[in-house]
């Protein structure tokens, strides 16, 4: 065959072209692949890790199950080594889970801190569970309140702003007029500095009661200030042999014990902030039984010495007396150790020698029996320091110390002024000298000083029949003056102290629902108060609370 024939010849199969003006056929869009979730993804259900890690085909139930097994344990062993905080699960992640059937998690497995204390009443958050009508009488009013109450991981410190200006005013110039009610912020962060300062002599007490080292490994919640001297109080009284027990610890029956210490700001930015250099004379409450006894010695003796049991007659009215068993304690001097009065005194000396040229000021702070002991200081430091800064007492549940001509005697001298904070229902304050006046008597106990009072009643967190042991407890104080704004006024919704200690020291006061949420976050309210954690909070509360 010639080649044009093969050209023009007929083909088995004729190709049929497509005019030009027809639609192409639509081409089908190849299908995505499948990728399967991550097991390693935070955010992938159980359901979805099981699925992305069988191989095709399907596998036994017995190689899913540890699948399953070895893909959570990579994601814990992961969490341990990267630190990182789990995630709150997305919605959809959520849904899904409950649609493959899978339970809830425990709440504190993955929402913490913010879940276990029903916030979603206040900001809706994902993941977390209604509030129910039991917890409406124990939660705090806002987001941040809540957060702060029961955080002590991060506690968020605000700045203290300087407050050299007006350093005597808040120093007590004035009697404190227009600061306490409402109580002023720089005023709230200075109280809850010195009460830090106290509570820091509890545990330095508490931690080596029988030590006599110097200091006893003192920890200051405020590293501005460097202790200088330890304090020693000395009763009078003994214990008598058939008074003491086998198993009896020695530093509660011996007559001489640690009560406190004095601390001077050496920090020169510190000075400047506050705009003089302060010496603080730190002093604890009642912790032995000695002190105890001394304490129901409440018999009105002037100051110059001891006197006959009827010193307290009509004819020694007018001279200044204080209860027997403080002013014992102030002055009686131990075997091994100075008086509590010559200790302070030759203290205060040496520091205002070395200091002199400078702005000074002195700061006695006390808690209950402290600060009956602190109002005798601030007596002595008046009187017999002619040139003596100005001196502020700080009384944190102080009990009343002597009468009227004590109180004058104070308020005469030009130099001390005092700020008794009291606890609406504490015992202790209204004492000694409770009972009704006798015919016979002219003279009573009175207190001495400015008030502050506040009232457990006002805690989002203590119960309203809170205890009288919780009442005149210190770390109650504290938490109260972190939340007090005024008379009639909620508890302030950004106080930024934590209640850990109060938990640990006052958990039968505390409210019950509160206390569970702080199991479920781990904090047992039954575990003794670890000294190096309250510390490192306080040192938070000190520095910063608004």
């Amino acid at each position: 065959m010639t080649i044009a024939a093969a050209v023009t010849a007929p083909t088995s199969a004729p190709v049929h072209v497509a005019p030009r003006h027809a639609t192409p056929a639509v081409v089908q869009p190849r299908a995505a692949p499948r990728r399967d979730p991550s097991p390693l993804n935070p955010n992938t259900t159980p359901a979805q890790a099981l699925r992305s890690a069988s191989p095709a085909g399907g596998s036994s139930s017995s190689s899913a199950a540890a699948t399953d097994g070895g893909a959570r344990a990579h994601i814990a062993n992961l969490d341990k080594v990267l630190g990182k905080p789990p995630q709150v699960p997305r919605p959809h992640a959520a849904a899904s889970s409950k649609r493959d059937g899978e339970g809830q998690e425990p709440l504190n497995v993955r929402h913490g801190l913010l879940n276990a204390l029903n916030l979603s009443f206040f900001v809706p958050m994902p993941g977390m569970r209604a509030r129910t009508a039991a917890d409406e009488h124990m939660s705090p009013r806002s987001l941040m309140h809540m957060q702060q109450l029961l955080s002590a991981d991060s506690p968020r410190a605000s700045p203290r702003c300087t407050i050299a200006p007006r350093w005597r005013s808040l120093h007590g110039e004035g009697g404190w007029e227009g600061l306490l009610d409402p109580l002023d912020s720089d005023l709230r962060r200075e109280l809850l500095r010195y009460g830090d300062f106290v509570q820091a002599a509890y545990q330095a007490f508490h931690s080596l009661p029988t030590a006599s080292a110097r200091h006893r490994g003192l920890m200051l919640p405020d590293r501005s200030y460097r202790p200088t001297r330890s304090l020693f109080a000395t009763s009078a009284l003994s214990m008598p042999p058939w008074a003491k027990r086998p198993n009896t610890p020695e530093w509660l029956t011996q007559q001489s014990n640690w009560v406190g210490y004095v601390a001077v700001c050496e920090s020169e930015r510190e000075v400047a902030r506050m705009g003089r250099r302060d010496i603080a004379i730190v002093l604890r409450g009642t912790a032995t039984c000695l002190e105890w006894a001394e304490n129901l010695r409440a018999s009105l003796v002037p100051l110059d010495g001891d006197s006959s049991d009827g010193a307290d007659n009509m004819p020694g009215a007018e001279e200044p007396k204080v209860a027997r068993g403080f002013l014992s304690l102030y002055k009686t001097a131990g075997e091994k150790v100075k008086s509590l009065s010559d200790e302070v005194m030759e203290e205060v000396r040496r520091l205002m020698d070395k200091y002199k040229g400078e702005e000074l000021s002195i700061t006695i702070v006390g808690h209950s029996l402290g600060a009956a002991l602190a109002l005798l200081v601030a007596d002595e430091v008046a009187t017999s320091i002619p040139d003596a800064p100005p001196v502020a007492v700080v009384s944190f549940g102080g009990p009343k110390v002597g009468n009227a001509a004590f109180v004058d005697r104070l308020a005469s001298s030009g130099k001390v002024n005092v700020l008794r904070i009291v606890n609406a229902g504490d015992v202790v304050t209204k004492v000694p000298g409770v009972a009704p006046r006798l015919p016979h008597k002219k003279e009573q106990y009175q207190h001495v000083g400015a008030e502050l009072r506040i009232d457990s009643k006002n805690s989002p967190c203590l119960r309203p029949d809170a205890g009288p042991a919780c009442r005149h407890d210190l770390e109650a104080y504290l938490h109260l003056i972190d939340g007090f704004t005024g008379t009639g006024r909620p508890f302030r919704h950004d106080a930024r102290r934590s209640v850990i200690r109060l938990l640990q020291l006052q958990r039968g006061n505390v409210k019950k629902e509160y206390v569970n949420r702080a199991r479920e976050l781990g904090v047992d309210p039954a575990a003794p108060a670890d000294v190096g954690r309250s510390m490192a909070y306080g040192n938070c509360a000190v520095a910063s609370p608004s």
